[in-house]
């Protein structure tokens, strides 16, 4: 057993399951009873008399071992808790090497926190057949989630991703409703209860566990094929939801479709099942889930009504959908052999989800999406001293939780594009292609997919990744500037800006992306691509104009001199989307730790001010209202930065309306609702009016004054400027609303509230049962991020730790973690972040320890930022006439 982790006893394999689930509550305790019957492979010359498996939350009724030597039955079955495991003690020495049949007989519960066999409450729209399970205000559909370790909350298994295995399945249900799983129906058997009948299903090819899926509901369904044929036929893709839903899925069903034969032609390997089926799901910890052939999705997800969606949830749904096909493949045919490796799955997904919509939606600008999204919440967390390696060091299974982050998922991607840009995408693509080919039903590594790549390049492509994958954090380039060269020299980045000389060991394979010529609209790429040293000169580069990591490509950030900044300001008319981005990102970044100052950031951004695109107003408005935040502690600079934003968005609002005009542009769509958010927020009283006169219209009952991409500024706008009258009509919108997208929409306005009265009010809101337990992050992470009321969340959390918080959150660590994470790293002061590690202090927090770290070191480094640069943004606000 390799010592850096935990895992089961290598000699019995499972190689394939057949279960059975019968006896299914719909309804009281929500219990259920099943058979497993695992063939498994022992391979154990000194013979054994206990088997160990997987199990949590279940009670074993009995086991027996058949082998060639007879039957054993299990005399004593025991269970580890903490390690999640049951041991079946056979009472005796069995010697005894080859295949055997391990049957288990076992009860579970159809759980309420998401994870496992699980229920989700909704509202049914129109008539529900009687078997479907309720209480006194709420429907149930049952579903499951097992990634990461979460199969053996809904049956005994041997739960880890390299111990793959084919699966038989059948479920007994109620006749008048449907049960999915990741094969097509093979037959229905009768059953001994009345009403109900055995769905079985077909054998699924080897997988891992986390990916085995079912689900049970009074479902329908809109339906499509693929172009291409597969095995001679064109495959069905299905979306699924409960009654009354099907006609919202069809944009999903659209994207889905065509997305599977865009990647069957990429990967150079046919999608390898009879179907795909999309399940929405009403309650949902993550955004969506990868089960091979049967992928769940939370309902904002998957769910598009051109009618009442906000046009944001189109780009979220397309892209969704391409980045959970794209596990299809990578993740599920090929998985990876350990979770350190989870980084292989989702950073390679977000990726190549991005480059699928990039393919279909040419005029949606992902990459300009990607690199103000992504990258810089990629930048955010790896700037910590808290953040850890894209390949992290995993235990065991219950680690494992919570690296599913922005380092994975996207600083992953960030440095698989950058190695992308490097190698060509084509080269790139055949990489990944002999990759698949090459290790298909079965686990890969790291090192697998940089052989292949390298194979594919002529590249020694371990030699300039392994260092990104394997190391923390990643560097900032420093430019220094001689007639006719520069100096660069690279470290490491940390957002508290103190690095010490043993964290500032690694040397980084940098693609430099130098472009240089006597203008921006002359500059070509220079001979020198990378920069392989801490220091070096690069020579020939024209002082007219240069820049450093065009696009953005590269994971690093850029610091130049001062003057160079301003330089690069005056020619942004001729930069890219992403080269704006990557300029004012860069800015803000270096203010914030120490390489350069919030005064030239503001300068910088001022210039921006007739700026049109929507991805480079995204970035100004992220970092220039983080400014404000984490300076709000001081009466007169809050007032002047305040007065700053005003001026620098008055134009861009006043130019961009409030009516949505045929024919024009997502992105324009998009700017319109982000800066009328923006103004709204900010004070701007022409938008302010405007926005509280449609607000009356709509609550008055009016609802075609408000456009869906509107309802989030115009509520907010409410929310701030109202009170208490708007935060009424907002709980009654949310408790009443019947988009898809309309809860999550008000959560996020509720944060809006200017009083610690009004901010208590939303909280205790937020934690009725009115609030779906999946969306309690969402309005809380609202309020935190609004310095007037943001105190309000710790003491909500403090003084409800053990009545609510904890009760409510702790059945699923991820959606506990993520609460913590995100509702408490906005504060900017050390007296916050010593009362929160006091408060945690003796507190059992595993499962959640590496959140709090990373709020701890978040709260820090803005606090040592606020201290440092208060005064000089001050002086700055003054001279420019933001201050009297």
């Amino acid at each position: 057993m390799a010592s850096d982790r935990d895992v089961l006893p290598a000699w019995a394999k499972p190689t394939h399951y057949a279960l059975s689930l019968h006896d299914i509550e719909f309804g009281g305790k929500f219990g259920y009873k099943g058979t497993v019957t695992i063939t498994t492979k022992i391979d154990k010359h000194d013979g054994f008399s206990d088997l160990v498996l997987n199990a949590h939350q279940l009670k074993v009724h009995g086991a027996e071992l058949k082998t060639g030597s007879g039957t054993k039955s299990a005399k004593n079955i025991s269970f580890d808790e903490k390690r999640q495991r049951v041991t079946l003690d056979f009472g005796e020495q069995i010697n005894y090497s080859g295949e055997a049949t391990l049957e288990i007989k076992f009860e579970g519960t159809i759980n309420n926190i998401m994870a496992g066999f699980y229920r989700s409450k909704y509202t049914p729209k129109g008539e529900v057949p009687a078997s479907v399970a309720k209480d006194d205000e709420f429907h149930y559909m049952f579903s499951t989630q097992f990634e990461s370790c979460d199969a053996r909350r809904a049956f005994p298994c041997f739960d880890e991703p390299n111990l793959k295995a084919s699966f038989d399945l059948e479920i007994e249900i109620p006749k008048d409703q449907t049960a999915l799983s990741n094969m097509p129906e093979k037959e229905v058997k009768s059953s001994k209860r009345d009403g109900f009948h055995t769905v079985v299903f077909e054998r699924s090819p080897i997988m891992s566990t986390y990916l085995l899926a079912w689900a049970i509901g009074d479902f329908e369904y809109v339906e499509a094929f693929t172009e291409r044929k597969y095995n001679g036929k064109n495959i069905p893709v299905r979306v699924y939801t409960t009654k009354g839903l099907k006609e919202q899925g069809r944009f999903a069903l659209e994207n889905c479709s065509k997305i599977v034969d865009y990647f069957s032609e990429v990967f150079q390997i046919d999608y390898p099942l009879p179907k795909v089926d999309l399940l929405a799901v009403h309650e949902f910890s993550h955004g969506a889930m990868e089960n091979w052939g049967l992928i769940t999705y939370r309902t904002t997800a998957v769910l598009f009504d051109p009618a009442t969606s906000a046009d944001s949830y189109r780009n979220r749904v397309a892209y969704i959908v391409a980045h959970e096909l794209a596990h299809q493949w990578f993740g599920n045919l090929v998985t990876m052999d350990w979770w350190s490796e989870l980084w292989l799955n989702e950073g390679f997904a977000t990726w190549v989800g991005w480059l699928a919509i990039d393919h279909f939606y040419p005029d949606w600008n992902v990459w300009g999406q990607f690199v103000t999204d992504s990258v810089q919440q990629a930048f955010a967390l790896d700037a910590l001293r808290t953040s850890h390696p894209i390949e992290v060091p995993v235990f065991d299974g219950l680690e494992v939780d919570q690296i599913f982050d922005h380092i994975s998922y996207l600083k992953g991607s960030s440095v698989i594009r950058m190695l992308s840009a490097h190698l060509g995408e084509k080269v790139f693509l055949q990489g990944v292609a002999d990759y698949l080919k090459a290790h298909q039903y079965s686990n890969a590594t790291t090192n697998d997919l940089w052989s292949a790549l390298s194979k594919a390049s002529g590249q020694d492509v371990n030699s300039f990744m392994d260092l990104w994958v394997r190391k923390i954090g990643f560097p900032v380039v420093t430019v220094s500037e001689e007639p006719g060269q520069i100096g660069l020299r690279q470290q490491r980045f940390l957002l508290s800006g103190d690095v010490k000389p043993e964290e500032d060991q690694t040397t980084w394979w940098i693609p430099l992306g130098l472009h240089t010529g006597s203008s921006a609209s002359k500059a070509s790429v220079h001979e020198t691509t990378a920069l392989t040293k801490k220091e070096d000169t690069i020579r020939n580069v024209n002082d007219g104009f240069y820049q450093i990591n065009k696009n953005l490509t590269g994971f690093y950030r850029t610091n130049y001199p001062a003057d160079r900044l301003k330089k690069l300001g005056e020619s942004r008319s001729q930069l890219t989307v992403e080269d704006k981005i990557g300029l004012i990102g860069d800015a803000y970044a270096n203010a914030v730790s120490g390489f350069g100052s919030t005064a030239g950031l503001l300068a910088l951004v001022e210039r921006f001010s007739d700026e049109s695109d929507y991805l480079v107003w995204s970035q100004i408005l992220t970092n220039i209202g983080n400014v404000r935040s984490t300076l709000s502690g001081s009466e007169d600079v809050s007032e002047g930065l305040g007065k700053y934003h005003l001026k620098l968005i008055t134009p861009a609002v006043e130019k961009i309306g409030w009516e949505f005009t045929n024919g024009e542009s997502f992105l324009t769509g998009q700017l319109r609702s982000s800066l009328l958010l923006s103004a709204g927020v900010a004070g701007h009283q022409a938008t302010v009016d405007e926005a509280l006169k449609r607000f009356d219209a709509y609550v008055a009952g009016d609802k075609s004054t408000m456009h869906p991409s509107l309802r989030r500024a115009i509520f907010a706008t409410a929310v701030k400027h109202r009170g208490e009258s708007a935060l009424k009509a907002v709980q009654k919108e949310y408790l009443s609303t019947t988009s898809i997208d309309g809860k999550e929409i008000c959560l996020q306005s509720l944060g809006r509230v200017q009083t610690s009265e009004l901010a208590k009010e939303v909280l205790s809101f937020i934690f009725s049962d009115k609030v779906a337990m999946q969306d309690k992050h969402s309005g809380t992470i609202a309020l935190a991020s609004n310095s007037k009321v943001r105190p309000e969340v710790w003491h909500f959390v403090r003084e409800n730790w053990d009545s609510k918080i904890h009760p409510t959150l702790s059945g699923n660590l991820v959606v506990l973690e993520r609460f913590l994470r995100f509702g408490l790293n906005k504060f900017t002061d050390d007296k916050t972040a010593d009362e929160i590690a006091a408060f945690f202090k003796d507190k059992d927090t595993r499962g959640y320890n590496k959140g709090l770290e990373v709020i701890d070191d978040t709260i820090r480094s803005y606090a040592k930022y606020a201290k440092r640069d208060e005064g000089v943004v001050r002086e700055w606000l003054k001279a420019n006439n933001y201050l009297s």
